[in-house]
């Protein structure tokens, strides 16, 4: 299991990221945190598949779902979970 925690800096709070692998080349995804945006994405990201981290920014799982919920374009989280399962998968 790798965990990350990230200071995401002018909004004050800090996300735990824990990715841990599964079943089928899957990354199970998880984000601790009070930040309702970010919480709002680990329901689309809870099950990755490990090749995520080498997917283009317009396909990727993990920056379509910051896309989608995150008003912070410069949110270091989504790059923080992609680190994550990148350590995770070796």
């Amino acid at each position: 299991m790798t965990k990350v925690i990230v200071n995401s800096g002018a909004c004050g709070f800090t996300v735990t990221i824990t990715a841990e692998k599964g079943k089928d080349k899957k990354v199970l995804v998880s984000l601790d945190t009070a930040c309702e945006m970010v919480k709002k994405m680990e329901a689309d990201i809870a099950s990755v598949d490990r090749m995520v981290t080498l997917t283009g920014f317009a396909d990727n799982a993990v920056y379509r779902s910051a896309a989608k919920h995150l008003k912070h374009v410069a949110c270091p989280v989504p790059s923080a979970v992609l680190k994550a399962i990148e350590t995770e998968t070796g």
